[in-house]
């Protein structure tokens, strides 16, 4: 991840904007201006870590922003201490020394975005790890919080998953309203190998057996069989395998943990999961300052 980038300094900026960092009311009234303090930022909780590399970002936003001559910073981490390991409860994610105002008025967009971002790796690892030993890949969605897609995608690769595409200029994927306003799944291929850009692979949800057939049969490059059953899945799965050319398939709908093996065991070779960054719990972090 470039943490230097400007699409995630934008993040950052915006992130202190809505907080109102560099107005921080209370800490203008309870702390000396010259106050030098140590922050250590605890993980609560087990989990995967994802963005480290954004603490010592926000806090150069944050100079920026504030417009002033802010003293001297540092960042301390353990060597073993990077994102996509596994962090275990009470362990110190790192330490931050700096002015004792800037450690309070960036706690927050800090503690969030971690928060944030480790609970989707730790998510993306749970269903990584359900289906250790198949060929199946997980796959993320753009179901991501708004203006955080970049950081949500990261956060899925930290956790062992795979990203689909990042945004709707990233290949062709024919879906359900797609095919509803060209009038059937033929047209919508038809006019999809006419007017695609370059060489973008042409992949087409199916929601059926008759469904694949029918795409199968007009050129459909890659398919994605949406809310099929296991046993769907493994006769499309087989079906697929039969063709001269090789066609990737990937499943997806009402896939959880519980069932994502199951999904992994017919052979597909893609499994995506709109849970990992939609409906993703936060994990649990704290900062304790003290005076340095």
């Amino acid at each position: 991840m470039d943490w230097n980038s400007r699409r995630i300094t934008a993040i950052l900026e915006n992130a202190l904007l809505e907080d109102r960092a560099t107005s921080d009311a209370t800490s203008y009234a309870c702390v000396e201006p010259n106050q030098r303090a140590a922050g250590t930022i605890i993980a609560k909780q087990d989990c995967i870590l994802s963005g480290i590399g954004a603490i010592a970002r926000i806090l150069d936003v944050y100079a920026a922003l504030d417009g002033a001559v802010i003293s001297h910073y540092e960042v301390t981490t353990h060597p073993e201490i990077f994102d996509g390991i596994r962090l275990h409860k009470g362990q110190s994610v790192a330490v931050i020394q700096h002015n004792a105002r800037v450690i309070l008025s960036c706690e927050r967009v800090i503690l969030n975005l971690l928060q944030r971002l480790s609970g989707i790796a730790t998510l993306t690892r749970k269903f990584v790890d359900a289906v250790s030993g198949t060929k199946a890949r997980v796959l993320d969605t753009r179901k991501t919080a708004p203006g955080l897609r970049t950081l949500d995608k990261y956060a899925v690769r930290c956790g062992g998953g795979q990203n689909h595409r990042l945004d709707l200029s990233d290949g062709v994927l024919i879906k359900n309203n797609h095919i509803a306003l060209a009038g059937g799944i033929v047209p919508a291929l038809e006019r999809a190998h006419r007017n695609r850009r370059g060489s973008q692979p042409i992949e087409i949800e199916v929601r059926s057996l008759k469904e694949l057939e029918e795409a199968l049969s007009h050129g459909a490059e890659a398919v994605l069989l949406d809310n099929m059953s296991v046993e769907d899945v493994k006769q499309a799965v087989a079906r697929c395998a039969r063709l001269e050319r090789r066609i990737p398939v990937e499943c997806s709908g009402g896939i959880i943990l519980e069932n994502i093996r199951s999904y992994a065991e017919t052979g597909v070779d893609f499994i995506s999961v709109g849970a990992l960054t939609h409906s993703v719990t936060a994990t649990d972090m704290s900062l304790r300052v003290v005076p340095s």
